[in-house]
C-alpha cells in the first residue's frame, strides 16, 4: 500500500523566459498535500515568477504545471476558474483594494465566483476576518487605517475567503517587526492544522523557515537545486546554501526555533 502523501502540485521541465532572459530552465518541483513548503533563493532567481506560473498568471515557455489535478498550461477557462476557487493567494504587501473596506476586500472573491445574498457574504467575511486574528471592528476599516501587521492579516482573510485547498504566500512577513512576524507564522501554522491547508510560501525569513516549514526548496541556477527537510537542505554543499543557512543569522534562527519547540506554545495577539 502506498503511504506517500499526494502531490497537490507537480511542476515538470518548467521554462520561463522573458525576451532573451531565461529565468527557469528544466525546473521540477512537487508539493505534497497538507505540507508547508518554503521557497527561497537569491534575488532574481524567479521565486514570484514560479508562483505565478503555478497559479496560471504567467504562461511558461515550456514544461507542465499540474495543480489540483489540472494541467494549467492546457486548462480551459472553466477549469481555470475551478482551480482559482480552490487557491488562495496573498501577494507581496497585501495588494488590498485601497478604496474598499477590509470586509469588502474579503468579499471580492465571493462576488467574483458566487451569487450569494449580501447578508450571507457579510457573515462569511466576518468569520474569515476573525480567523485571520483581526478584531471585529477591523472589517469596517480601510487599508490605510491599518498597521502593517493588520494589512497582512486582512489580505490573509481575503485569501481564505473561499475555503481554499492551497494557500500561496509571497513574502508574508516582510516588513513586520519580529514579534508580529512570529505571530503571523503561528497563525499560518494554526490555519494549516485547523483547515487542512497546503501552504506554498515564498520567504527570506529564516525564522519562518525553521519555525513552520516542513520542507524547503532552494531556487538556484534556474531550477530547484534541492527540496527537502531543513536538516538536509542546510547540509547541501552549494556555496549559496551554505552562506544562507550556516551564517550567523541562519544559526541564530535554528537555535531560536529549537528553543520555541522545547517550550509550550503561547498565544500572541495581532501585530
Amino acid at each position: 500500500m502506498n503511504t506517500e502523501p499526494e502531490n497537490i502540485i507537480e511542476v515538470r521541465g518548467l521554462r520561463n523566459q522573458f525576451g532573451a532572459q531565461v529565468v527557469h530552465e528544466n525546473l521540477d518541483l512537487d508539493v505534497r498535500r497538507g505540507e508547508i513548503i518554503g521557497v527561497v533563493g537569491g534575488s532574481g532567481s524567479g521565486k514570484s515568477v514560479l508562483m505565478r506560473s503555478i497559479i496560471g498568471l504567467n504562461r511558461p515557455a515550456a514544461g507542465s504545471v499540474r495543480l489540483l489535478g489540472i494541467e494549467m498550461t492546457k486548462a480551459s477557462e472553466a477549469e481555470r476558474s475551478q482551480v482559482e476557487q480552490r487557491c488562495g493567494v496573498l501577494f507581496q504587501n497585501g495588494a488590498l483594494f485601497s478604496s474598499l473596506t477590509v470586509a469588502d476586500n474579503v468579499m471580492v472573491p465571493m462576488r467574483e465566483h458566487f451569487r450569494l445574498p449580501q447578508q450571507a457574504m457579510e457573515r462569511f467575511a466576518a468569520l474569515k476576518i476573525a480567523l485571520a486574528g483581526l478584531p471585529e471592528n477591523a472589517g469596517a476599516k480601510f487599508p490605510a487605517q491599518l498597521s502593517g501587521g493588520m494589512v497582512k492579516r486582512a489580505a490573509l482573510a481575503r485569501s481564505i475567503s473561499l475555503d481554499p485547498d492551497i494557500l500561496f504566500l509571497d513574502e508574508p512577513t516582510a516588513g513586520l517587526d519580529p514579534i508580529g512576524a512570529a505571530a503571523f507564522d503561528q497563525l499560518i501554522l494554526t490555519l494549516r492544522d485547523s483547515l487542512g491547508l497546503t501552504v506554498f510560501l515564498i520567504t527570506h525569513d529564516l525564522d519562518t523557515l525553521y519555525t513552520i516549514c516542513d520542507r524547503v526548496g532552494v531556487l538556484s541556477r534556474k531550477r530547484v537545486l534541492v527540496c527537502d527537510t531543513l536538516d538536509k537542505v542546510e547540509r547541501h554543499d552549494d556555496p549559496w546554501i551554505q552562506e544562507y543557512f550556516q551564517g550567523p543569522r541562519g544559526r541564530s534562527a535554528e537555535l531560536a526555533a529549537r528553543k520555541t519547540q522545547a517550550r509550550p506554545a503561547s498565544t500572541t495577539g495581532a501585530a
